[in-house]
């Protein structure tokens, strides 16, 4: 198992060994050891499960505490550009961002820990896997913007804006909600 430091204190890329042969593969996905090397010490505690069509964007979620997540997430089919948001208001990286380029052929994860927001955009038709270092609680949910000009993330355009949930396109800004946040 390799790992990337990504510039953003905690959210490292994250490569498995690929053991393969004329049959196909074999990966450990999570080894707490192993990651334990790597500074990830959170205990995943619920797995879900994603299906989107291309051009579907989801984000940018976060769970506050006492139910904050951290995240490991992958794609088992097809490809996503992947993005999180520090927003950790006393981080020197506060309100910068890390995107990165998750496939089932890459074989690449992002760890996503407490403190950042994150999301990603379809590719193409996929399925995203992420290991959740808490449970969910949708009274802590919240987000930002994914097209917040603050942050600036550059989402590819194909000619057609991506499909983004009711919910998703009327979420606050980072510059509004920066006084609540107490990471």
């Amino acid at each position: 198992m390799n790992a990337t430091a990504t510039g953003l204190d905690g959210l490292i890329e994250i490569t498995p060994t690929i053991f393969e042969d004329e049959r196909g593969f074999f990966k450990e996905v999570i080894h707490p050891k192993k990651l334990a090397n790597h500074g990830i010490n959170h205990r995943f505690v619920q797995v879900n499960h994603s299906q989107s069509k291309q051009g579907v964007l989801r984000g940018l979620h976060y769970q506050s505490p006492p139910f904050a997540q951290s995240k490991l997430v992958r794609c088992l089919r097809g490809c996503i550009l992947d993005v999180a948001v520090d927003i950790r208001p006393n981080s020197p990286t506060f309100g910068l961002y890390h995107v990165t380029e998750l496939s089932e052929s890459n074989h690449k994860m992002l760890y996503v820990p407490i403190g950042f927001a994150h999301g990603f955009l379809a590719l193409s038709d996929c399925d995203i896997e992420y290991a959740c270092g808490d449970m969910y609680a949708p009274q802590y949910e919240y987000g930002i913007c994914w097209n917040d000009p603050d942050i600036g993330i550059p989402w590819p355009n194909h000619g057609v804006g991506p499909l983004v949930s009711d919910k998703d396109t009327q979420l606050p800004t980072l510059a509004q909600i920066k006084n609540v946040l107490f990471w």
